[in-house]
């Protein structure tokens, strides 16, 4: 059980049960974390950026970086096959 599961539990919350928003809060986790990089770049501003600014783009950081999360799979329920499962994820850690 992560920290994270055990400190809801100890307040009595349920990691699965909806809220308000309709989210679990696993799943609001991952839409903060979205919701952090989301910006709106024209096609002239993104084409500088890639080739002075050694970072991804802001959509790239979330869509491949999530892509990969097992644990965004599960809070999710995402099934094979779909743009936010990867068939052959990359694991660095």
């Amino acid at each position: 059980m992560s920290l994270a599961s055990q400190a809801l539990a100890m307040s009595g919350t349920n990691p699965d049960a909806k809220g308000p928003d309709g989210l679990t809060p696993r799943q609001r986790f991952f839409a903060g974390n979205a919701f952090s990089w989301c910006t709106n770049i024209r096609p002239e501003r993104a084409r500088q950026q890639i080739q002075t600014n050694p970072h991804s783009l802001d959509k790239y950081r979330v869509n491949y970086v999530l892509s990969n999360n097992e644990a965004f799979r599960q809070a999710f329920a995402c099934p094979a096959g779909k743009p936010m499962v990867r068939a052959n994820p990359c694991r660095v850690w």
